[in-house]
């Protein structure tokens, strides 16, 4: 009542946001639509609460921040700003981002600083000298050479990408340790001290938990269903061995030495007991 009274349904029906996705006739859920409000007063209560005075976001944001701008005038007699940059995508134009799945984490709670390496490591060749420029502090002129390389020789721009990035992120040590682990991991067949890993402990080791289980709980398949479909797929390995049965149960006796996942050819995690 006190909020909603300032939005005007024709108005939110004019942003860009909105109109794409009505043109393409996609579904466009109730919540969906009034997301702009929330986000429009979420940021005057920022305001109110902390002071803040800018709001900053993609460029898919602009009508959701002009909003919470225009909110602050109405209800608060308050001027806050807006500043959005265009949006990063990768070269076959996905959006990086939390929403799309592509959320790379900055904070090594949320993303250990071997899948951050990884991540950029496995960068598509033609988004190699983009993300060069963007994300380093390299001359342009060795971000262009770089990007330039092909064939195998765009593997070499794309580790040094990689160790750029995690170095501005989380220290050089962070850097060499993820580039040893990932050779130790590819190239030798090894475990990796860096691995993303998981323990089970005394009671899930005597009752015992399957293998597509195991996927989940490494982050290496969504959900049981998606961890089967690898399995049936032939796109799951245990200890570099082709894994054929989801069901197969995962004891104390099986962890004597940590056990390495795959899924599919760059993705691993270690599961050891605690």
């Amino acid at each position: 009542r006190d909020v909603g009274r300032h939005f005007s349904v024709n108005r939110m029906l004019s942003f860009e946001s909105v109109k794409s996705r009505l043109d393409r006739e996609q579904s466009l859920s109730f919540l969906e639509f009034n997301y702009m409000i929330l986000q429009a007063y979420d940021f005057v209560e920022i305001y109110r609460r902390h002071g803040c005075l800018l709001q900053m976001g993609g460029s898919d944001q602009w009508g959701n921040i002009v909003n919470g701008i225009d909110l602050a005038r109405r209800i608060a007699d308050a001027e806050i700003y807006g500043m959005t940059t265009p949006l990063l995508t990768t070269s076959d134009g996905r959006k990086m981002g939390k929403s799309q799945g592509g959320a790379i984490w900055l904070n090594a709670d949320m993303l250990s600083p071997y899948e951050f390496w990884q991540f950029w490591r496995n960068t598509t060749d033609a988004d190699v000298g983009r993300f060069l420029k963007l994300y380093t502090e390299l001359p342009v002129e060795e971000c262009n050479r770089l990007g330039a390389l092909e064939g195998s020789e765009i593997n070499a721009a794309k580790i040094i990408l990689a160790n750029e990035v995690t170095t501005l992120c989380h220290g050089v040590e962070a850097a060499q340790a993820a580039e040893a682990t990932a050779r130790d991991v590819f190239e030798k067949g090894g475990l990796g001290e860096e691995l993303p890993t998981f323990a089970l402990d005394e009671q899930e080791l005597r009752d015992g938990v399957s293998l597509a289980q195991l996927f989940v709980r490494a982050g290496l398949a969504k959900s049981g269903k998606d961890a089967k479909r690898l399995i049936a797929e032939g796109g799951a390995r245990v200890n570099d061995a082709p894994v054929t049965d989801a069901g197969q149960m995962v004891d104390a006796k099986d962890l004597a030495e940590p056990m390495k996942l795959t899924a599919g050819k760059k993705r691993h995690a270690l599961v050891t007991r605690s």
